[in-house]
């Protein structure tokens, strides 16, 4: 009989969500082996400060890469770090919860189309003088499922634009929005 891991990123008492995650526990995201996932969802929130910012990012699963889509308002206009971090916790309400970039393989930081990256960079999603920014594009590196899921995950939304060069992260500055990959209603 195998063991039944049972971890939770719970935010209930912030954001009324939570994220519950179930696994054999022999690695970290074993969970995610026995599922049949096409669809993730990530509702942003503000962090404190920034509640004005919110919006939706989605990763559908395709035969070449996940497709993100994203759809943020409530930001400053002009570019914006923009990341998949390696946790989901949203118990700090600066963000800082959600830990560093995701990183599995431990390259350096870069942008998203150079072969050798965190996978959780991004690059930049840039607000128009309204605030409103919208992102899509398609993404070879990243899993819905397996190994390197990004299920459970966090979204970080930067104050600044990330140059794609600088290490750790980009120097993209304080967390503006902040959420959790979970999987979404087909």
């Amino acid at each position: 009989m195998k063991k039944i891991a049972l971890i939770a990123a719970c935010a209930a008492p912030l954001f009324g969500s939570c994220v519950v995650a179930v696994g054999n526990g022999t690695h970290a995201n074993d969970w995610t082996y026995d599922l049949e996932v096409e669809k993730a969802v990530c509702v942003i929130r503000g962090t404190e400060g920034n509640e004005n910012v919110t919006g939706t990012v989605t990763f559908t699963e395709h035969k070449d890469g996940v497709f993100i889509e994203a759809r943020i308002t409530g930001l400053a206009p002009g570019a914006h770090g923009f990341h998949i971090h390696e946790f989901g916790d949203l118990s700090t309400t600066d963000g800082k919860s959600a830990g560093g970039h995701y990183n599995p393989e431990g390259h350096d930081h870069s942008g998203p189309s150079s072969t050798k990256r965190h996978e959780g960079d991004l690059g930049n999603i840039v607000a128009d003088a309204n605030g409103v920014a919208e992102y899509s594009r398609y993404d070879d590196d990243l899993n819905l499922v397996g190994k390197h899921s990004i299920l459970g995950r966090g979204v970080i939304i930067h104050a600044g634009e990330d140059d794609q060069r600088s290490q750790p992260t980009g120097n993209a500055g304080a967390r503006v929005g902040y959420g959790v990959i979970g999987i979404a209603q087909q």
